[in-house]
């Protein structure tokens, strides 16, 4: 949710951030006119509740002609002082939805515009001169590495198996990863991957992208997909202590997404699945710590890349595709050269108060005063990064130069060959 004193004051600061990210500001109207009215019910309901707990007090003292009027008083404000906490009731309940829908505060400087606008920030790397590239898909069945056909079969379309060393590579991608982020000062965390409807809400996972997630309607339950839903509510309700900076956690998880409305070469191979691994960074600081907490975790994702030896790029992601809970996102787009571009790999956003504010996560300040915290995510590896892994490091001869980071985890080899 986005601060309410902030929209009181500078309510055109709000809807200029809906102009940016093409969405409409009418939204911005209906959250202040559900804000006035809620604070015009509540201060009606405390002002009747006030007046029956005053005559309440007078009653006993009162002479007997003015005790049957104060009495008549008292039985009239009963039904009033009903009716209004009804009204402050539903009012509040408004508020909250009208709240809801209004996505976070656009960052100065992002760009305006929808998923194609965003700005090249570097490219890092030589993009590497492969004649007739097969794609991933090709080179993984030749490796034995990766099984669509018996996923499809087992459990539909866009299921996979990983098998041999296309385990293996995934187990130690991950397992670098989460080396990487101890190495820095996260907490390694193994993270529930079905979380509560509260949850789910709170990180803003259940707005305009809710078709994308899968229900477990007899639990109540939903399967997340990213770890972030479980690291961001970790610390739901509670008052953190940031005294010596941010806490970080870095969560591996399996991830579920349903992927509707992917087509063509999107859905061959494991570019778009139901189901992946992951592991992602989270922040939790202070607000005015959040700009350089957002770099650190860009800075994070591209340690990683340059381990794994691929070209990428860097994109400022404009502010229609930034999705309800980001203030500004950069993503990590890796190099695949069976389809000639730039696909993304890793995502980090910066969200300001807006999660910690529905969740109702605290910090004390200097002066012991609770204050909203501000969080961060960011992917630091998963299952799609298998995809510019295999492209970049094909051979001709259907074989995979293994990236020196990871080769310990593949038992030290540095080639991988095609089964023959």
């Amino acid at each position: 949710m986005i601060d309410l004193r902030l929209l009181r004051e500078d309510p055109e600061l709000i809807r200029a951030s809906q102009r940016l990210r093409g969405e409409p500001t009418e939204a911005v109207d209906d959250l202040l006119r559900a804000d006035e009215e809620r604070r015009a019910a509540t201060q009606r309901f405390e002002a009747l509740r006030s007046e029956q707990n005053s005559l309440s007090k007078r009653i006993p003292k009162a002479s007997p002609d003015e005790r049957a009027a104060l009495l008549a008083r008292t039985k009239e404000l009963a039904a009033e002082v009903k009716a209004a906490e009804s009204a402050a009731s539903t009012a509040n309940e408004a508020l909250r939805a009208a709240h809801l829908a209004v996505p976070n505060v656009v960052q100065d400087g992002v760009p305006a515009g929808g998923e194609d606008d965003f700005v090249v920030l570097r490219e890092v790397g030589d993009r590497p001169e492969i004649a007739d590239p097969k794609d991933h898909l090709e080179i993984g069945e030749g490796l034995r590495a990766i099984d669509t056909e018996r996923g499809a079969k087992v459990s539909g379309s866009r299921f996979y198996f990983l098998t041999g060393v296309g385990a293996l590579l995934q187990l130690g991608l991950l397992q670098m990863a989460i080396a990487q982020a101890v190495e820095h000062g996260f907490i390694p965390s193994i993270t529930p991957t079905l979380v509560k409807p509260e949850s789910m809400e709170g990180t803003g996972f259940l707005g305009a992208h809710a078709s994308e997630v899968y229900r477990l309607e007899a639990d109540d339950l939903y399967l997340v997909g990213t770890s972030e839903v479980a690291l961001a509510a970790y610390h739901s309700n509670e008052i953190l202590d940031l005294a010596a900076g941010p806490e970080r956690f870095a969560g591996w998880s399996s991830c579920y997404r349903r992927e509707a409305g992917s087509y063509g070469k999107d859905v061959r191979g494991i570019l778009r699945v139901h189901q992946f691994d992951k592991v992602e960074m989270f922040s939790f600081c202070k607000p005015e710590d959040a700009g350089d907490e957002h770099l650190r975790l860009l800075a994070m994702e591209e340690e990683m890349l340059a381990k794994v030896e691929i070209p990428y790029r860097v994109i400022d992601v404009a502010a229609g595709d930034l999705g309800s809970s980001a203030s500004r996102k950069y993503d990590c787009e890796a190099w695949v050269p069976s389809q000639g571009r730039y696909r993304e790999v890793t995502s980090t956003s910066n969200c300001t108060t807006f999660q910690a504010r529905r969740l109702n996560i605290r910090y004390r300040d200097e002066d012991g005063k609770p204050q909203t915290a501000a969080t961060l995510n960011g992917t630091l590896a998963t299952t799609r990064w298998l995809i510019p892994i295999l492209e970049n490091h094909q051979q001709p001869d259907g074989s995979v130069r293994v990236p020196k980071a990871l080769q310990p985890y593949l038992g030290g080899r540095d080639v991988l060959e095609p089964s023959r």
